[in-house]
């Protein structure tokens, strides 16, 4: 008897300030910069879900949401597999440095760092950067050309 895995739908974040740096997170395994988000509550929205994430953690209150413009799914060990189901949300806002207030324990023990990146920051670092080939898809959204249906990207 095969056992199926859980599902976990995630919201992701590109989160850009006036000066369209991009906002990312260092976590500590497996040891990659990312995006900021994470799961979707039950009842909640991915979008509603991206609002919370943003606030809880940044501690950015002034924002606008955008549209969905990317999609991908793959599995993580959480400790156990689980299928990511991820949404990714474009939001704008004035900037600041981001506070860690609203940090949960695991989030406070998993992530290192939290900072704004330029995108060519983005090229010409070594360090691994999630999802893959973030500078290369990020222009057009900079841009505000965002695709009519999100883009599934892959997960790799």
């Amino acid at each position: 008897m095969s056992r199926t895995q859980p599902e976990r739908p995630t919201a992701r974040v590109l989160l850009f300030d006036a000066q369209d740096r991009i906002l990312l997170m260092k976590g500590r395994r497996p040891g990659a910069w990312f995006t900021v988000g994470g799961g979707v509550e039950p009842g909640e929205t991915f979008i509603e879900a991206a609002a919370r994430e943003i606030r809880e953690e940044t501690g950015i209150a002034d924002f606008v949401l955008g549209p969905v413009v990317w999609v991908r799914e793959g599995v993580m060990r959480l400790p156990e597999p689980t299928l990511l189901k991820e949404c990714y949300i474009v939001a704008r806002c004035d900037g600041g440095d981001p506070v860690r207030d609203g940090w949960n324990a695991i989030e406070r023990e998993l992530i290192d760092d939290i900072r704004w990146w330029t995108l060519g920051e983005l090229h010409m670092t070594q360090d691994r950067v999630f999802p893959p080939g973030l500078p290369h898809r990020l222009p057009p959204i900079i841009a505000g050309s965002f695709p009519v249906e999100p883009e599934v990207i892959p997960w790799i």
